[in-house]
């Protein structure tokens, strides 16, 4: 889907829809900030969302920003991104504004996950705090030891696994976003893992390559033995260098994480405009799909 705003030049760029033949100029962006999306996660995006670029006059994709809608009541806005050399134009913010305009036009909160430069910018455009996260990265081999958890069983996703993924993933998320799961899901089959307690479904991991690192999530999970436990099959099957969104709450698996050889990258707040809460369960929620994605 495209925007719905007017077409626009400022200051020498072109304001336009972005859509599957701007891929090889929206993975350029990404390399130019050094940010971890690949072709395969812009062409995901670009699928189910609406992309606003600026293009400069030599063909430069300059700025862009994306919104993904999860159902009817939210959408994630995603890529509100700058080429370095474009930068303190304001290109951001008015693409950020379009987008704004058009998910208040369709009666869609508007959610995000900032760092901490982009978290002011988006306070100042009435964007509010709910709760956080922090990258944790991992660049040599993972040294934690195997995990077992008494009576938890991991075991690689199958089909009959997915009306359970959805059911727990609905209340954490706050919307259905199966098909993004699916997806994920074929990205990086290894990291595609289920865990169970007496027959019930207990987590899920899913995991995706990307430009610089593999990058674990999303992990949903009941309880901390079942996510500890889905950690350690993921990160015993998938190679560094590797990426993974930890929330804040679990402070213990962090502990875990950073002595098999994690290394703390950055923080991301979860920010939402046109509502009081985040949607969804932060409590099930241990790795989000990461700050793009949700």
């Amino acid at each position: 889907r495209t925007s719905t705003h007017a077409m626009a030049s400022t200051e020498g760029a072109h304001e336009h829809a972005l859509g599957p033949e701007h891929l090889a100029a929206c993975a350029a962006l990404s390399a130019s900030a050094h940010w971890n999306q690949n072709e395969a996660d812009w062409a995901l995006m670009l699928e189910f969302g609406r992309g606003y670029g600026l293009t400069l006059d030599d063909g430069t994709l300059a700025a862009s920003t994306l919104t993904l809608p999860y159902g009817q009541s939210f959408a994630w806005i995603a890529m509100v991104l700058v080429h370095p050399e474009c930068r303190r134009r304001g290109y951001a913010t008015r693409l950020l504004r379009h987008a704004l305009d058009d998910l208040a036009r369709d009666g869609r909160m508007a959610v995000l996950d900032a760092t901490p430069a982009g978290r002011e910018v988006y306070r100042q455009e009435g964007f509010r705090d709910t709760w956080s996260f922090r990258r944790l990265a991992l660049a040599q081999a993972w040294r934690g030891a195997s995990e077992s958890a008494l009576g938890i069983r991991v075991h690689a996703l199958q089909p009959q696994d997915w009306p359970g993924i959805a059911a727990l993933d609905l209340p954490a998320f706050g919307a259905n976003r199966e098909f993004l799961l699916r997806s994920l899901a074929t990205r990086l089959p290894q990291a595609a893992l289920v865990a169970e307690r007496d027959g019930q479904l207990t987590g899920f991991l899913l995991g995706r390559e990307g430009r610089e690192a593999h990058q674990l999530g999303p992990l949903v999970a009941r309880d901390t033995e079942s996510a500890r436990a889905l950690l350690a099959a993921g990160l015993a099957a998938v190679p560094p260098p590797l990426y993974l969104d930890l929330v804040d709450r679990e402070t213990e698996l962090r502990t875990w994480l950073e002595r098999g050889g994690f290394a703390f990258q950055r923080p991301f707040t979860r920010m939402v405009h046109g509502g009081a809460e985040a949607p969804g369960g932060a409590s099930l929620v241990v790795c989000p799909a990461g700050p793009e994605l949700g």
